[in-house]
C-alpha cells in the first residue's frame, strides 16, 4: 500500500475512489508548518536559516500521515501543481525524514491539473522528484515576506501608533489605492460641451450625428470649453443646410479572448457576478476539488491558480467538438486558436482555467450545484468554449455630414455598427472587461440607409454642458488587473492581499469600490516618506522577477535575500533616530487635503476654529492619529482624521455639546458630543463623567435622552446564571454587542438585544459559544429587527461586508442603494426577500422557522458526547427552568 498526500479532505475523498484499495489518501489540510510569528524565525546572520513550527491542528495531520507511513510501501506527494503545493510536499517530506520513517521507501511527486480519473491516473503513471527550484522560490518569498513584516511593522508601531502591519505586496497594493484617492482629491473639474444633431434622411429615417469639426479645426471630446463657444456653434447648426459628404462601410472582425487565468476570472466574476476575489476563489476551489454528479464525484474545472492562457491539445479538440455539436460548423474556425499571455512576469506553468469536460454544459450540471457554483461554472464554460470559436463579424458604417451656413461650415459624424455574424458572442457576450480601447468608439446602434451626396434635414440641435470627472476608485477587479499589469504579486496572492487590507482596516469596500481609510493613508504616506524604495512599483516588480528566476533555477535564492537584506536592514536601522515630530511634519505635508480640508469660509484650513490662534496638526495617540490644536492643553479641540469633519461627527460641533436632558437618578446633565473617535453621549462633567460611543448604525440626530441613558447604563446585569449563580452582563465591545459570564464573551445579534436579552436567551447563547470551544463569532450584528415574517421567522436588517441587507432565515437580500437601512419596513423587506429567494433558488424557511417558534427542540446529550456537549445540554436545561 502507498500513502498519497493531498491538500484537502474533499480532494482526498475523490482521489481515493479513483485509486482504489492499494492506496491510502490523506489530507495535509494545506501547509503543515510555517514560520512562527516571532523574532528569530529567519536569521540573516546565520545565512538566512529558517525555524519552522507545526501548530496543534497540523500536528494531528502529520501524526496521521506518519502513522500510515509505518506500514506503507511508499509515499506519493500529490499536492497542488504550483509553488505553494511544491512547498507543502517538501515540508511533509522533511518532517517524515526527521522522524526516520522513510528509510528506503520510494518517494514520488505527482501533479495533475484537474481532478478527474484520467488526469489522476496519468499523473500517477508519470511521477517526478520534488522541484528544488520551486521550493527555493517559495523559501525566498516566505523569507522576504517575514523579513519585511517583522522588521517594518515594529517601526510602524513605534512611529505611527494605531498602524497594524506592513507587508511586501500588501503595502504596494495599498499605495495604489491611496495614490488613486490622492488623484481624486487633487482633481479639478473642467467644463466642456457636447454638441449633437438629430437628423433625418430624405426617406424620413432619423439618426444622430456628433460634431467633429468647427472653425476649420478638429473637435474632440473636451474641445468646446464654454457656453459661449457652444451656443455659437449651435446657432450655426440651427441655420445650416446638411449634406452627406461620404459614407464608408467597413467590415470589422472581433476575436474572442483566451480562457480565464486567475486574475481574469476574478475580474470577470466581480464585474458580471458581483463576487469578491476571495469568494471567487472559494467557489472555484469547490468546483476544482470535485462535485457529486449523480453518484460520480468529479472536478468540474482545472486548477484555478494560474497565469497561463493555453489549453491542453486534448482540451482544444474537445472544445472544438462541443462547438460543432452545440453551435454548428459555421461557429468553428478552420484551425484551433492558440494564445500567449501578455501580463508582465507571467510564468504560464499551467493551463488556463477551463472545464474538465466540455460536454458537461452548465445546464446539464445545474441541479448538482449551488447558485454560486453554477454561476461561476457557467462563466468558465462559456469563456472556455468561446476561446475556440469563430470571430464575430461586424460592419461599421461611418457617415460624414457637412453643415454649411453662408461662408461658415462644420463637420458631423454618424457611426453605427451591425453584427453580421455573432461568432463567439453566441457563447460569451462581450462585456466591459473584454473591450479594448479600439472598441470604445463603436456604437451598437444601426444607421438607416444613407447615401453619399444626399441632403439630410435637421430635426434638433442639442448642446449639453458636462464636466470632466476624476478617475474612478479601484474596484477589486481593476486593482487586481493593475497589479498584474505591473507584475506585482502572483495570481494566488491577490485574494489574500485584498482580504488583509480590509481586515487591517486600511481600506473599506462599498459598492465594490475600494476607499482607503485614514489609517491606510497614514501608513502609505509614512512608507513613501521613509521607506520609499520598498513601496515603489518597479522595485517590487523586479523582486517578483527575481523570484521567478529562482523558480527557473537561473538565480540563487540566498543571494537574492542577501542583496535585499543589506539595504533594507540599513534603512530600518536609520529610522531609530527618527523623531516623531519629523514623522508628523512629513505626514502633515503629504496628507494635507485629508488632514486639513478646505474651509467653506475660505479661511486657513490649519487655523484652529475654536481658539483662533492655534495651528492644527496631526497628533499621535494610543489608538492612532487624530487632529489637534497646538495650544493644547489651553485649547482641547480634537477631531478624527477625515477629510469631512462635519460628516464624521454627524454635524456636531466638537466644542459645543448638545443638551439632551437630565438623568433622573443622578440629576447630572446628559449631553451629545463629538470627539476624537466620533459622536458619543456623556453624563456629568470632568474626568469622572460617564461616556459611551454611539453604536454602529445609530445616527447623532436620532439620539434622545432615553437612548442616551440606555447607552450610559451599559454594561447591564442580565441576571444570575442558573448553574453557578454568577452574574451575566450585557454590553457593547470592540467586536459588537455581547453577553459575558465567568470570562466567556458571546456575541448577540443586535444592539437591541443588549437592552432586552433575558437570562434564558443569554444562557443559550453562552452555551452555544462554549460548545464551539469558545471560538468563532456569531452572525453579523443586526441593525434592527423588523419582527416576524407573515410566514414565520424573524426578519432583521443587518450590516454586511458589502453593505446593508435584510435577513430571513438563510435568505439575505441587499437593500437598494440610497435607501436608509434604518427606515426600511417589513412591507418593503418582504418583496426584496421573495425576489432574492426566487433568483437564488433558495427554499423559504417558513415552516422550519414557525415550527421552531412553536416547539423549541430539547435534545438530551448523547451518552458518549464530549464534555463540552454535556455542559451545553445541562446548561440549556437549567436555562429552561430559569425565568428571564
Amino acid at each position: 500500500m502507498d500513502v498519497v498526500v493531498v491538500e484537502s479532505p474533499a480532494k482526498a475523498k475523490t482521489i481515493n475512489k479513483y485509486l482504489g484499495k492499494d492506496y491510502k489518501v490523506l489530507a495535509s489540510f494545506g501547509h503543515v508548518r510555517d514560520l512562527p510569528a516571532k523574532d528569530g524565525s529567519v536569521l540573516p546572520d546565520d545565512d538566512f536559516s529558517m525555524s519552522w513550527k507545526v501548530d496543534t491542528a497540523s500536528a494531528k495531520r502529520v501524526k496521521d500521515i506518519a502513522d500510515a507511513m509505518k506500514n506503507a510501501d511508499g509515499l506519493i506527494l500529490a499536492t497542488d501543481p504550483d509553488r505553494e503545493g511544491e512547498a507543502i510536499s517538501w515540508h511533509v517530506l522533511d518532517l517524515l525524514n526527521k522522524k526516520k520513517l522513510l528509510k528506503d521507501k520510494p518517494v514520488k511527486r505527482v501533479v495533475f491539473n484537474a481532478i478527474t480519473k484520467k488526469s489522476v491516473l496519468d499523473a500517477m503513471a508519470n511521477p517526478r522528484d520534488i522541484d528544488e527550484s520551486l521550493v527555493n522560490a517559495y523559501l525566498a518569498r516566505r523569507a522576504l515576506d517575514y523579513l519585511v513584516g517583522f522588521n517594518l511593522s515594529p517601526v510602524l508601531w513605534r512611529k505611527l501608533p494605531g498602524a497594524r502591519s506592513a507587508g511586501r505586496v500588501q503595502s504596494v497594493a495599498l499605495r495604489l489605492v491611496c495614490d488613486r484617492e490622492n488623484e481624486i482629491e487633487r482633481f479639478v473639474p473642467e467644463e466642456y460641451w457636447n454638441i449633437v444633431a438629430d437628423l433625418k434622411t430624405v426617406r424620413g429615417d432619423g439618426f444622430e450625428a456628433r460634431l467633429v469639426q468647427a472653425d476649420g479645426k478638429r473637435v474632440q471630446k473636451n474641445s468646446v470649453k464654454n457656453q459661449e463657444q457652444a451656443f455659437r456653434i449651435r446657432d450655426l447648426l440651427e441655420g445650416a443646410t446638411y449634406s452627406v459628404a461620404s459614407v464608408e462601410a467597413k467590415p470589422v472582425k472581433r476575436n474572442p479572448g483566451p480562457p480565464f487565468t486567475t486574475s481574469t476570472l476574478q475580474q470577470a466574476a466581480s464585474s458580471r457576478l458581483g463576487f469578491s476575489a476571495s469568494r471567487t476563489m472559494q467557489v472555484a476551489q469547490r468546483l476544482y476539488e470535485g462535485v457529486d454528479i449523480g453518484g460520480e464525484t468529479a472536478g468540474l474545472i482545472t486548477y484555478m491558480r494560474t497565469d497561463g492562457v493555453s489549453m491542453a491539445p486534448e482540451a482544444i479538440t474537445a472544445a472544438r467538438d462541443a462547438i460543432g455539436d452545440q453551435f454548428g460548423k459555421r461557429y468553428l474556425p478552420e484551425s484551433a486558436r492558440h494564445y500567449s499571455v501578455k501580463a508582465k512576469n507571467a510564468q504560464e506553468a499551467h493551463e488556463a482555467i477551463r472545464p474538465t469536460d466540455f460536454t458537461r454544459t452548465p445546464q446539464s450540471v445545474k441541479k448538482f450545484l449551488d447558485a454560486d457554483q453554477f454561476r461561476l461554472y457557467d462563466l468558465v464554460w462559456k469563456r472556455g468554449i468561446a476561446s475556440q470559436m469563430a470571430s464575430a463579424e461586424m460592419e461599421r458604417t461611418t457617415a460624414e455630414i457637412t453643415a454649411a451656413k453662408g461662408g461658415e461650415s462644420a463637420g458631423l459624424r454618424a457611426v453605427g455598427t451591425v453584427v453580421k455574424f455573432d461568432g463567439f458572442l453566441a457563447a460569451y457576450a462581450d462585456n466591459r472587461e473584454e473591450k479594448t480601447p479600439s472598441d470604445e468608439d463603436e456604437d451598437d446602434g444601426r444607421l438607416p440607409e444613407i447615401n453619399q451626396g444626399e441632403a439630410v434635414d435637421k430635426d434638433k440641435i442639442r448642446a449639453t454642458q458636462h464636466f470632466t470627472e476624476p478617475p474612478p476608485r479601484y474596484s477589486e477587479a481593476s486593482l487586481i488587473k493593475r497589479l498584474e499589469e505591473l507584475g506585482i504579486g502572483r495570481p494566488s496572492t491577490y485574494a489574500s492581499t485584498l482580504a488583509t487590507l480590509r481586515d487591517r482596516e486600511y481600506v473599506t469596500i462599498e459598492s465594490r469600490k475600494l476607499t482607503p481609510e485614514p489609517k491606510g493613508r497614514l501608513v502609505t504616506a509614512f512608507l513613501e516618506n521613509f521607506f520609499n524604495r520598498y513601496v515603489e512599483y518597479d522595485f517590487t516588480a523586479e523582486l517578483e522577477e527575481k523570484l521567478d528566476k529562482i523558480s527557473d533555477g537561473t538565480l540563487e535564492w540566498k543571494q537574492v535575500l542577501r542583496d535585499f537584506w543589506n539595504d533594507f536592514h540599513a534603512q530600518v536601522e536609520g529610522t531609530k533616530e527618527l523623531r516623531v515630530t519629523n514623522v508628523l511634519d512629513a505626514l502633515n505635508e503629504a496628507l494635507a487635503p485629508l488632514v486639513f480640508p478646505k474651509r467653506e469660509d475660505g479661511g486657513d484650513p490649519r487655523q484652529c476654529q475654536v481658539c483662533g490662534t492655534g495651528q492644527l496638526s496631526l497628533k499621535l495617540g494610543k489608538y492612532g492619529a487624530f487632529v489637534g490644536c497646538s495650544n493644547y492643553p489651553d485649547c482641547s479641540f480634537t477631531r478624527q482624521l477625515s477629510g469631512d469633519a462635519e460628516a464624521q461627527n454627524g454635524g456636531l460641533n466638537p466644542n459645543e455639546p448638545s443638551e439632551l436632558g437630565t438623568d433622573p437618578e443622578t440629576q447630572e446633565p446628559v449631553t451629545l458630543r463629538s470627539g476624537r473617535f466620533g459622536p458619543y453621549v456623556q453624563r456629568g462633567d470632568g474626568k469622572e463623567a460617564k461616556r459611551s460611543s454611539l453604536p454602529k448604525g445609530w445616527k447623532p440626530e436620532d439620539i434622545d435622552l432615553d437612548k442616551a441613558l440606555q447607552l450610559l447604563g451599559l454594561p447591564r446585569d442580565v441576571g444570575q446564571h442558573p448553574e453557578d449563580g454568577k452574574v451575566i452582563t450585557a454590553g457593547l465591545g470592540r467586536y459588537g454587542p455581547f453577553v459575558l459570564h465567568d470570562g466567556t464573551y458571546a456575541n448577540v445579534e443586535s444592539i437591541e438585544d443588549v437592552f432586552s436579552i433575558g437570562v434564558n436567551r443569554a444562557v443559550s447563547v453562552l452555551a452555544d459559544k462554549r460548545a464551539n470551544g469558545g471560538r468563532g463569532r456569531s452572525a453579523p450584528a443586526a441593525l434592527k429587527s423588523l419582527g416576524d415574517h407573515p410566514e414565520g421567522g424573524e426578519v432583521s436588517v443587518n450590516e454586511g461586508r458589502y453593505g446593508p441587507y435584510v435577513k430571513w432565515g438563510k435568505i439575505n437580500a441587499t437593500i437598494p442603494k440610497g435607501k436608509d437601512p434604518q427606515s426600511i419596513t417589513m412591507e418593503e423587506a418582504i418583496p426584496l426577500l421573495a425576489a432574492r429567494a426566487e433568483k437564488a433558488g433558495i427554499k423559504k424557511p417558513a415552516k422550519k422557522a414557525a415550527a421552531a417558534k412553536k416547539a423549541p427542540a430539547k435534545k438530551a446529550a448523547p451518552k458518549k458526547a464530549a464534555a463540552t456537549k454535556k455542559t451545553t445540554a445541562s446548561t440549556k436545561k437549567a436555562a429552561e427552568k430559569s425565568d428571564s
